[in-house]
């Protein structure tokens, strides 16, 4: 079987998910058009060799909707004979499409294959796909649905965060994503997005907040202390599947959750053999890659899960990763992941987050596979294990191995 390799991966910023945001007027179709469009030019490839573009969107309907990944292929003035399809696990996404990607690749499927992700949040909002799981009745009841800001309080609660505490993880999540752009640490994958007459509309993550303190955190109301107290009253729902817990205490805000965000990310991935037609170097070797389900209402503990099936596919063990990298979809998905797998702060996360940057769901798990692969080429370190949270009780994760 053929090895993976990754030679590109690209992203735009993250604007923020308002209509008031710098990306609002680009539609989703436009997004993805730019992406494949730069992994086009920067390599120099002929799109003919390019078999497939796997996307994640997590809400495919209206602009977003039907099968994105071919429109863009097209639009994006790729061959004709480039195949496309739209993907969706949720928060990682971004992520199982570039693992889909990989394994064509890995299977002999595909010479090249084009992983990625988009999401228009200013434009089509969050749910609108609406689904059994959090609408059918009878399918709520058996899965215990509750909405994951709560799931989120139920990990604090359950595991022993604080406000304080995540709170605190917030700040230094802003800290180093303002550290991370001062430094210009994500200029070699950042794509600016330009409108329809070429003008660059956005060239910079705008959700972040640098200056957020503690202090400014204490200000912010808890999120999910209404719909977990008052009606629907999810807190009963989580208190009857963890009657160990007593009380749910409500942590998370606005400032120590992922922020609603647009933005697009594709990673071109392929063989040895392919790369060596176009004389490109490969930047990084895939090493493993997974997913897995895990316990549906509390949702948000999946990472720890999969990081255990990856490290055991790969042969490697916590301390062999250099740099982990887990979505920062609330703080005490990370506080816990941290805790339960006995991993320091220092590896986790160094460049900031979602928390910082915001979340494009269908993109983020594609945009931080780049991000992290950056990061190990700027110091020189092997490997990471990059890694989400995901709805319905789910965790994706994959291995890079620097060249």
């Amino acid at each position: 079987m053929a090895e993976a390799y990754i030679y590109d991966a690209v992203r735009t910023p993250r604007g923020k998910g308002r209509k008031d945001g710098s990306l609002h007027e680009i539609t989703p179709i436009q997004l993805a058009t730019q992406v494949l469009q730069a992994v086009r030019d920067r390599t120099g490839i002929d799109t003919a060799d390019v078999d497939d573009v796997v996307l994640g969107c997590v809400s495919p309907v209206a602009e977003q909707g039907a099968d994105i990944a071919r429109v863009a292929v097209l639009n994006a003035d790729y061959a004709e004979t480039t195949a496309g399809v739209q993907i969706n696990r949720f928060c990682a996404s971004g992520l199982e499409a570039c693992n889909m990607a990989a394994a064509k690749v890995i299977a002999g499927e595909a010479e090249f294959a084009i992983g990625g992700g988009v999401e228009s949040m200013s434009r089509i909002a969050m749910g609108s796909d609406g689904g059994a799981w959090p609408m059918d009745p009878a399918v709520a009841f058996k899965t215990y649905f509750m909405p994951q800001g709560i799931g989120a309080d139920l990990i604090a609660t359950k595991f022993g965060f604080s406000r304080d505490d995540v709170d605190a993880y917030a700040v230094e999540s802003q800290k180093r994503a303002a550290r991370a752009w001062a430094e210009d640490r994500f200029k070699k994958s950042i794509v600016p997005v330009k409108d329809v007459i070429g003008e660059v509309v956005l060239d910079h993550d705008e959700h972040m907040r640098p200056t957020a303190d503690m202090q400014s955190m204490a200000s912010l109301s808890p999120a999910f202390q209404a719909i977990g107290e008052g009606m629907p009253g999810f807190d009963a729902i989580a208190l009857q599947r963890y009657p160990e817990v007593e009380k749910i205490n409500h942590v998370h805000h606005a400032g120590n959750s992922s922020g609603i965000v647009d933005g697009a990310a594709a990673v071109l991935i392929g063989n040895k053999e392919i790369g060596e037609k176009y004389g490109l170097k490969p930047r990084a070797r895939i090493r493993a890659m997974g997913s897995i389900g895990s316990e549906p209402a509390i949702m948000l503990t999946g990472p720890e899960f999969v990081t255990q099936k990856v490290l055991k596919r790969a042969g490697m063990a916590v301390g062999d990763i250099d740099i982990y990298e887990l979505n920062e979809a609330f703080a005490s998905v990370v506080l816990r992941y941290m805790q339960a797998l006995g991993i320091d702060h220092s590896k986790v996360n160094v460049n900031g987050g979602a928390i910082a940057m915001g979340h494009p769901l269908g993109a983020t798990g594609a945009m931080v596979l780049g991000t992290v692969l950056d990061e190990l080429e700027r110091t020189g370190k092997g490997t990471a294990l990059v890694n989400l949270c995901v709805g319905a009780g789910m965790g994706t994760a994959t291995i890079i191995e620097r060249i």
